[in-house]
């Protein structure tokens, strides 16, 4: 009840307008960003205080005290943790931040000593596959990039056939059944889907923005 009070507890779209200069899109949807296959455009985890107060008020009935958790991170985002830190407080949770030094975070998130940390995730590929991956319990950390510790039969099997499909609208369909799975277990809280801003000259042409930021000058001309 409590992960799915966070998902929907705080405005994203605010907290890209002023920590982020607006550049990104708010993860108003599942773990696959924009622009990959498996990614489905829906409001599964857009803002709606009203049913996160219901899911905080359960969970103060159920337990008979209120929710209380220690959010770790760098000094480098303690800006986005502190936005989410004031914006909980209003539905009855309570944040304490912890920051502690990127080398170490690093490695107690390896080591699965953290209960709720801040982290981020860029493809070495643009597959969604890539995405995916994190939450394979045969990835656990610090063997795999499974920093959540996530096991779950069904999604393993899942995960597994995805790698053996080669028909991509197949491999898509896959792809969004793994992702709502995900999202309905609230494993993680998605933040925003990263975005590229480049200043092109008026006179270079074919400069393109791809999946992973790659430098790709095949197709880029000056002009006289």
């Amino acid at each position: 009840m409590i992960r799915k009070a966070i998902n929907i507890g705080f405005d994203k779209g605010k907290m890209i307008k002023f920590l982020r200069n607006g550049v990104g899109i708010p993860a108003n949807a599942g773990f696959i960003p924009v622009g990959l296959p498996g990614y489905k455009k829906n409001n599964i985890n857009k803002y709606n205080p009203e049913l996160a107060k219901n899911y905080v008020e359960r969970f103060k009935e159920k337990f008979n005290m209120s929710p209380s958790l220690k959010l770790t991170t760098s000094s480098n985002y303690l800006d986005f943790c502190e936005f989410i830190q004031k914006e909980l407080e209003k539905l009855g949770i309570e944040i304490i931040i912890d920051v502690i030094p990127g080398s170490a975070l690093k490695q107690a998130k390896a080591n699965g000593k953290l209960d709720f940390f801040r982290a981020s995730w860029i493809a070495d590929y643009p597959d969604a596959e890539n995405y995916l991956s994190l939450f394979y319990s045969k990835n656990f950390a610090p063997n795999g990039p499974n920093y959540t510790h996530f096991s779950n039969h069904k999604y393993d099997k899942i995960y597994e056939n995805s790698l053996r499909e080669t028909n991509p609208e197949k491999s898509k369909l896959i792809y969004s059944r793994l992702d709502s799975i995900i999202s309905s277990e609230s494993i993680i809280v998605p933040l925003f889907y990263d975005e590229v801003i480049r200043f092109v000259s008026k006179n270079v042409v074919g400069m393109e923005i791809n999946a992973t930021n790659l430098l790709d000058l095949r197709r880029v001309k000056k002009n006289n």
